[in-house]
């Protein structure tokens, strides 16, 4: 009888346990995502495999499984797991911890000290690891979302290798939705009614944190409820718990290509207000914005180029912006790059430059490089004329000469033709100031 109350008290505790924490992976196998780190031959899983975990950091964006890691390692390891609160603990804390896997390791019992959010800690709290860590107490584990070159100690980071884990992938999350929906942790003994494109919407909203996305999934499943164990989830219903309106979009199809091209076309337009709005579509329906900070660090260059070549500066901030803190924090950061490259002088002379000259490349792939600009590091070579009469520009007046670097047969050809947009007006007149010099220098040498 009193085997059956503890039964039903197991019971009744695993249904309000959140879902995140019932699908928390327990080995390798089951861990989603990271595979950069785990899959394997990879550094980290040799780690794992051999028994040989030192001390490290995980840096990445919340919900990518840098806890979940940490307790797998701890179990794959045959190590005592502690999990240690940066909010919550001090030195004295520390010490108490410390002194404890001291006494461990003496048995021959590693300890794999967790800390997560190890940057909110203070000097004096890092440095109190120290001395554990290097004499091997302790293997530390610490978790952050910020950068550990900036918010942890030189001396404790020296002694730690970091692994970055990255966003999960909207693949990854999808198949985890539905392991969720399958397995008896999660919804394994439910009769479910949800289609693809609804778990793809949960999973494209949760912007890569694993944790979001599966405590959507219970909300909607909960709030979808028809009868006992019995759930028909409705876009009504999902538009509701992501407070979103399901926007007509499919990264996978033809509106995907055609929002993107409306928002190059704009900013090519120099149309500021429409490409903020085409921005705040492809954002609002679930785009990754490390896709849309792509298109627009290409955009930088290939329609603004040297007329502002700040743009591309901007352009690539705006994406390590969107690596650093992700949807919704970095949408900001987008509209500011996508702001000044609508409004950025425009100029397509670097694209055009490099078209002409991959054309004539394609058809001319075996036009010997002049010798003058060849490297002669034999004797022979340099007997058969390497290098000769190659002019080292530094040698000479104004960091410049006369000989020639393309082949015979393109002497002459132009490819980059600045235009007089922008900045790009000040690099035409220094382009064609070079080339006149040039041209007077080597029409001298000819004349000789």
């Amino acid at each position: 009888m009193i085997h059956m109350e503890m039964e039903s008290l197991l019971d009744n505790r695993a249904e309000t346990t959140p879902l995140a924490d019932r699908m928390r992976p327990h080995t390798l196998n089951e861990y989603y995502g990271q595979k950069h780190l785990i899959a394997e031959g990879n550094v980290l899983r040799r780690m794992i495999d051999r028994d040989d975990v030192q001390s490290m950091i995980f840096w990445g964006p919340p919900g990518v499984g840098k806890t979940t890691l940490a307790h797998i390692i701890a179990e794959a390891t045959q190590a005592r797991f502690i999990n240690f609160s940066a909010v919550t603990s001090g030195i004295k804390e520390i010490r108490e911890v410390m002194n404890k896997a001291e006494e461990n390791r003496s048995l021959g019992t590693k300890t794999i000290l967790f800390v997560d959010e190890i940057h909110r800690f203070n000097k004096a709290q890092q440095d109190a690891f120290l001395p554990y860590v290097e004499r091997g107490s302790i293997i530390l584990i610490g978790a952050t979302t910020e950068n550990p070159s900036f918010e942890i100690n030189s001396a404790l980071l020296s002694r730690c290798k970091v692994f970055v884990l990255n966003a999960l992938d909207i693949e990854d999350i999808s198949d985890l939705l539905k392991r969720a929906i399958e397995s008896p942790y999660g919804f394994g003994d439910w009769k479910i009614d949800i289609d693809e494109e609804m778990i793809h919407m949960i999973a494209a909203y949760a912007n890569g944190d694993a944790r979001t996305a599966l405590n959507t999934l219970e909300m909607v499943v909960v709030n979808s409820e028809t009868e006992i164990r019995e759930a028909v989830v409705t876009k009504e219903i999902l538009e509701q718990c992501i407070s979103r309106k399901s926007l007509l979009y499919d990264k996978n199809g033809e509106e995907h290509y055609n929002l993107i091209s409306a928002l190059h076309k704009s900013m090519r337009n120099s149309d500021a207000d429409a490409a903020v709005y085409w921005l705040a579509r492809m954002l609002e329906a679930g785009e990754d914005p490390l896709y849309v900070a792509r298109r627009v660090v290409r955009f930088a260059s290939e329609d603004v180029g040297m007329a502002d070549s700040r743009a591309l500066q901007i352009a690539v901030a705006a994406y390590q912006a969107c690596q650093f803190l992700g949807m919704p924090e970095c949408n900001v950061h987008l509209t500011h790059a996508v702001v000044f490259c609508s409004l950025a002088p425009k100029s397509n002379a670097l694209e055009t430059a490099y078209l002409s000259a991959a054309a004539d490349a394609q058809h001319m792939l075996d036009e010997p490089v002049p010798l003058q600009i060849r490297n002669a590091p034999t004797k022979l070579m340099d007997e058969l004329g390497y290098g000769k009469d190659y002019m080292y520009a530094h040698d000479y007046e104004g960091h410049i000469t006369a000989m020639e670097c393309l082949p015979d047969s393109l002497k002459g050809k132009h490819y980059y033709n600045p235009s007089d947009q922008g900045l790009e007006k000040r690099v035409k007149e220094h382009k064609d100031a070079i080339e006149a010099w040039k041209t007077a220098q080597r029409e001298k040498q000819n004349s000789k």
